[in-house]
């Protein structure tokens, strides 16, 4: 019997990722339109959760972006530079 190694995640829990492409909602989110744009590209978030998708052996990240919390995959993300935004939202 083969078994496949889980893929670490290449980002971390607390990290700011930006989006790389317009995420839509894709009937994950009920109460809004299917096709609605949830988190524009370039949009910044933190990563609040790790999960695994487990048919695509594939980290999927909940990302929390202003407005919604949205899963993510790699592919969809980059971290954010360092000093983009402040690292505590009392500092301005």
């Amino acid at each position: 019997m083969t078994t496949i190694e889980i893929r670490e995640p290449a980002y971390a829990w607390g990290q700011r990722v930006i989006a790389l492409d317009d995420l839509i909602n894709d009937g994950s989110f009920p109460d809004r339109p299917l096709d609605a744009l949830l988190a524009a590209r370039g949009s910044v978030g933190e990563i609040v959760k790790i999960g695994h998708a487990q048919d695509l052996n594939e980290p999927v990240y909940l990302v929390q972006f202003d407005g919604a919390v949205i899963g993510c995959l790699e592919i969809e993300l980059v971290p954010a530079p360092l000093g983009l935004l402040p690292e505590n939202e009392d500092a301005a």
